[in-house]
């Protein structure tokens, strides 16, 4: 998905940062970033799915599902992944 202009300004503001920032603290911030980034749509779909296993609509795991699925939101308006 393209950035728009917000995005891109605040890319262009973290991209020094990241260069001029020591390399352990950017290594630490890069993986971090990744393993969420890798990890939270399959969460979201095996809570979706574990809610029609246990107990079928609108339980206690699609609740969660839901919440999740907003992380996933949030996620996107990051311009980190594009920074690292």
């Amino acid at each position: 998905m393209a950035m728009n202009e917000t995005q891109k300004a605040r890319a262009e503001a973290l991209a020094p940062l990241f260069r001029n920032m020591d390399a352990h603290t950017a290594q630490e911030i890069r993986e971090s970033y990744y393993r969420i980034a890798e990890n939270l749509r399959p969460l979201v779909n095996a809570l979706e799915i574990a809610d029609l296993d246990h107990g079928g609509p609108a339980g206690p795991l699609l609740e969660e599902h839901y919440i999740f699925c907003e992380l996933l939101e949030k996620l996107d308006e990051s311009v980190l992944g594009a920074v690292l």
